[in-house]
């Protein structure tokens, strides 16, 4: 009997996910403990259900002194609960829903992450996104909390991509990312935190928050430096996050049509202010479809 390539792929996911799930369990604080710090994911139920697993994975190998909790919020889904949220809680894994979490002018993934948030055990929060896969968490979460207990209100460390489209406007897309983040950063001392790899002082941002000095995860940096809070970032390389570049789409046209979108955007949002909200245009972002865990057009 033949046994087909995507039946083999299906057995060894599986088996993955379940040695994943028992070091899981072995890892994190249980409900009485508290944690070191907290790891907060937004997980979109449209898509990235199962694809968390990857950088579940990764987090499970962790083999530091840290005692740790996985936050994972689960959104965007139908008022009935999505299938196998049983294989998180096995896991140990504080598993907490909301059908939406969308509010009006704010980026749907900072939404989610500061909800997350607030389901946490610890003040010292680490975030990531679902689609991410991190080398050395033993690394990246020891530096997190060293950055933490040297009195950071804010720190991150690079990103960079996989899941890379083999397109010339992908990989130009991808350069041109990384050169305004850096010019951002290094030239006009911008903190450039991002959604899929910082951490936070949950208490500071909660406050900024009500503020209403935050609705994107670009905010973030340049609202806590105008409070003289204290930022750290660093760029080495065992403690670099890979993100996901599924969402870029090939095209030169379409290159420069979000080009010019997020210029803009950029000038609207970076500038500190109490109304953020009133200035992304966020207003009407559509909510995102997946098929087979890729973003339809």
């Amino acid at each position: 009997m033949t046994i087909s390539t995507s039946t083999t792929r299906e057995v060894a996911d599986q088996r993955q996910k379940s040695m994943t799930s028992e070091r899981l369990r072995k890892l994190l604080a249980s409900p009485s403990e508290n944690p070191s710090v907290s790891i907060v994911i937004p997980v979109n139920a449209q898509g990235d259900l199962e694809k968390v697993w990857d950088v579940l994975g990764d987090i499970s190998t962790y083999s530091g002194d840290l005692l740790l909790e996985v936050v994972l919020l689960i959104n965007n889904y139908d008022e009935a609960a999505p299938p196998d949220i049983d294989s998180y809680e096995y896991a140990g894994i504080n598993v907490a829903m909301k059908p939406s979490v969308r509010k009006a002018g704010e980026a749907i993934g900072f939404t989610a992450r500061l909800v997350g948030s607030t389901f946490a055990h610890s003040e010292d929060i680490v975030s990531f996104d679902a689609d991410c896969r991190i080398s050395n968490p033993t690394a990246l979460l020891d530096w997190y909390a060293e950055q933490f207990q040297s009195g950071a209100s804010l720190a991150y460390t690079h990103v960079k991509y996989n899941e890379i489209r083999a397109s010339s406007a992908v990989l130009a897309q991808i350069a041109i990312h990384h050169l305004s983040r850096w010019v951002k950063r290094s030239i006009l001392r911008i903190p450039t935190a991002r959604g899929s790899n910082y951490g936070f002082r949950r208490l500071t941002v909660q406050r900024l928050y009500e503020q209403g000095m935050l609705a994107d995860e670009m905010n973030v940096g340049p609202a806590i430096r105008s409070t003289h809070g204290k930022i750290a970032y660093s760029g080495r390389h065992e403690l670099c996050v890979l993100t996901s570049a599924r969402m870029f789409e090939g095209g030169w046209s379409k290159l420069a049509r979000y080009l010019n979108y997020r210029l803009r955007y950029n000038l609207r949002v970076i500038k500190v202010r109490t109304d953020a909200a009133h200035h992304t245009g966020r207003e009407r972002d559509p909510v995102r479809k997946f098929i087979d865990g890729r973003p339809m057009r």
